[in-house]
C-alpha cells in the first residue's frame, strides 16, 4: 500500500488532528522564539530584534542572586513532598475503587472525588480557609474547648504540607482515571484462575493487579518527574502574602515577581530556561532508569 492510498484511507483522522497540531504550534512551539530574550536586555517597545544583546549576563546575575536559590530550594522541597505524598494517592484510590463490587457505589465515589478538579484555586483555598483558617471551624472548636488556636493558613512551617494537601484534595480524583483504565485492561480470567487456585484478595492484588499496573505507574512517574518543578503558580500566588515570600517563592513565582513584575523580562526568561533545562534532565534520567528496570518509560527501546 503506497502513501497516497494510506493518505486517502486516513484522511478523516488526519483532518481531525489538524486543529490540535495548529494549537500545539501556536501555544507550545511559537513562544519558544521568546527564549532569546534571556540573552538580551529586552525592551518591549523596540522588540526582540532591536533589543540590546547582553549574552549570559542575565544568567550570571541569576546565579548570584540569593533569592533565586531560595526559590530553587523551595521548589525542590515542595516537589519532593508532592512526589512522596501525592503520587501514591491516585494509585491507592484506584485500587480501592476497583475492589468495590457495586458499580453504582464505585461511580458515585469516583464522581465525588473528581468534582474538586474543576474548582478554581480561589475556591479551593477559600474552602480551606473556612476549615482551618484563623476564623475557621478548627479554631472555633479549639477556642470553645479553651485550647490555643492555630492558624494553619498563615504558618510558614507547615506551608508545604498545606499546599500538598490542597493538591491531593483537588486532583487525586482526576489522577485515578488513567489507573482505572489500566485496571480495566487486566484480563478477568487471571483473577478467576487465581481464585480457583485458592489465592485470596491480597494475593491477587499482589500477583495480578500490581504487575498489571506497573508499566502505567512507571510511565506516570516519568511524566511526573519531568513536570516536577511545576509545583503550582496560581495556588502559591494567592497564598504568598499570607505566609511570606521566603516560604512561598518557587521558580514560577520568582520569574513573575522579579522578571515580569520589575519589567526585567530577560531575567525572568533566564529563570524559565534554567527550570526547563533541569526538567529535561530529570525526565531523561527517569526514562533511562525505567529502561534499566525493563519498563517502557516514554518509549519502547
Amino acid at each position: 500500500m503506497n502513501w497516497r492510498i494510506r493518505l486517502r484511507r486516513d484522511r478523516s483522522l488526519l483532518l481531525m488532528t489538524v486543529p490540535v497540531v495548529v494549537l500545539l504550534l501556536v501555544f507550545n512551539y511559537l513562544p519558544l522564539f521568546g527564549t532569546v530574550t534571556a540573552f538580551e536586555y529586552y525592551d518591549p517597545i523596540v522588540g526582540v530584534v532591536n533589543s540590546q544583546w547582553i549574552g549570559l549576563d542575565n544568567f550570571r546575575q541569576l546565579f548570584g542572586d540569593p533569592l533565586f536559590w531560595g526559590s530553587v530550594w523551595n521548589t525542590l522541597e515542595l516537589a519532593a513532598v508532592q512526589l512522596v505524598l501525592f503520587f501514591p494517592v491516585p494509585v491507592a484510590l484506584a485500587l480501592l475503587l476497583n475492589s468495590v463490587l457495586s458499580p453504582r457505589i464505585r461511580g458515585f465515589v469516583q464522581s465525588v472525588t473528581l468534582i474538586p478538579h474543576f474548582f478554581s484555586w480561589v475556591l479551593v483555598i477559600t474552602l480551606f480557609q473556612q476549615m482551618i483558617g484563623g476564623a475557621g471551624l478548627l479554631n472555633q472548636f479549639l477556642r470553645q474547648h479553651e485550647m490555643t488556636p492555630w492558624n494553619i493558613m498563615t504558618d510558614p512551617s507547615v506551608f508545604k504540607l498545606l499546599v500538598t494537601s490542597q493538591v491531593i484534595w483537588k486532583d487525586a480524583g482526576w489522577g485515578i482515571i488513567v489507573f482505572l483504565a489500566a485496571l480495566a485492561a487486566i484480563d478477568e480470567n487471571l483473577y478467576e484462575a487465581a481464585a480457583m487456585d485458592g489465592a485470596g484478595r491480597w494475593r491477587r492484588m499482589w500477583h495480578i493487579t500490581l504487575p498489571g499496573l506497573r508499566g502505567v505507574i512507571v510511565l506516570m512517574l516519568v511524566l511526573r518527574l519531568g513536570n516536577i518543578l511545576n509545583v503550582g503558580f496560581e495556588q502559591l500566588l494567592i497564598q504568598r502574602y499570607a505566609v511570606g515570600h521566603d516560604a512561598a517563592d518557587v521558580l514560577d513565582t520568582f520569574s513573575y515577581y522579579y522578571g515580569i513584575g520589575t519589567n526585567n523580562y530577560g531575567y525572568g526568561a533566564a529563570a524559565g530556561i534554567f527550570k526547563s533545562a533541569v526538567s529535561l534532565l530529570l525526565i531523561y534520567g527517569a526514562n533511562k532508569l525505567a529502561h534499566f528496570f525493563g519498563e517502557d518509560g516514554l518509549y519502547r527501546k
